[in-house]
């Protein structure tokens, strides 16, 4: 199947067609409206699902979490579109301080209140959906937010699919020597200064140039700058945390990540793999892929998401299957 990105400009992720001739090309619906969250806040989400299927015929969900400095639409959104048209029911929301969600830009001093967003708006989902296996798809900074999620609600979830997780910071990404050791002091004096203490995002994440004004032609993109101090603190208490508690994942778990990853070590997300206890887990290191695959050439974008595609496919049917075997005992 081929991945919509093919189909985008660097204008617009939908190419030449507005976003609800994109959906009705793709035999995609959509739904979106805004969750008031536990603090009180408005958090964006949306859904996808294919169509020309019926809800009896859905195979499973799939619930999305995108990184830091994206959102659940433009680029991201893509791939949300791609999964559904496999029929299968496809859920995402903005982070807080992302996107369309309310929230200080980009400031996210504490990862807790993401997590119970997360777990708020997918239960809410998985129950209307009950019969369908259900897997964390997680991006980046949302790969440690889905890390978290299946920590916090063991043997909920079928299985979770890090892409690009943020399991530890690329050594050629974090501050220098005296910035990083000086950082608690920031974070505590100043937690919204904007320190500059990484280099930009999107430069050493997308390969491809005309991807690059892509995402930096985003109309819902907010203006995020380096991240703030105290951002910048809880991203390594949050690494720190996964290794310490990764060996604790059980679920079905496939691991995707670049080799030549300049902002998510490669090398602690193959920690993260070796130490899950996960009986059903495969890791795929490419070689000369950057952090996100997306904005890899055509024949690394088709490489990447045939391996996610073919892995969730795999285990929807069998979950599936194993679920009507035990409809019949019963």
């Amino acid at each position: 199947m081929a991945h919509p990105i093919h189909q985008a400009n660097e204008n617009s992720p939908f190419g030449d067609l507005s976003r609800e001739e994109f959906y009705k090309k793709h035999h995609v619906l959509h739904q979106e409206k805004f969750m008031l969250n536990k603090q009180n806040m408005k958090i964006f989400t949306q859904s996808w699902r294919p169509a020309n299927t019926a809800m009896a015929e859905l195979r499973g969900l799939v619930a999305m979490v995108h990184g830091y400095t994206s959102e659940s639409s433009w680029v991201f959104e893509l791939t949300a579109v791609a999964i559904a048209k496999a029929r299968l029911y496809v859920c995402a929301l903005d982070l807080q301080g992302h996107g369309y969600s309310e929230g200080l830009s980009g400031h996210i001093p504490d990862i807790r209140p993401l997590v119970d967003d997360c777990i708020q708006y997918f239960d809410t989902a998985r129950d209307d959906h009950p019969k369908l296996p259900a897997f964390l798809f997680g991006e980046s900074l949302g790969g440690a937010v889905a890390m978290l999620v299946a920590l916090k609600q063991k043997g909920v979830w079928s299985g979770l699919v890090l892409n690009g997780a943020m399991c530890g910071v690329s050594s050629k990404f974090k501050p220098a020597w005296p910035l990083e050791m000086l950082l608690p002091v920031a974070a505590f004096f100043a937690p919204t200064w904007r320190i500059a203490i990484t280099k930009p995002i999107a430069s050493r994440s997308y390969k491809e140039e005309w991807k690059r004004k892509l995402v930096a032609k985003n109309p819902n993109r907010r203006s995020y700058g380096k991240p703030p101090a105290a951002t910048a603190l809880e991203f390594l208490r949050v690494c720190e945390q996964i290794r310490r508690k990764c060996h604790e994942l059980e679920l079905p778990l496939l691991v995707v990540h670049g080799e030549d990853d300049l902002v998510c070590d490669s090398d602690s997300a193959r920690l993260v793999y070796e130490k899950a206890e996960s009986k059903d887990k495969t890791l795929k290191i490419f070689p000369g892929m950057w952090h996100q695959w997306i904005g890899e050439p055509k024949e690394g974008v088709d490489q990447v998401f045939g391996t996610i595609l073919s892995w969730l496919q795999d285990r929807t049917d069998k979950d599936l299957i194993d679920s009507n075997k035990l409809y019949v005992k019963m």
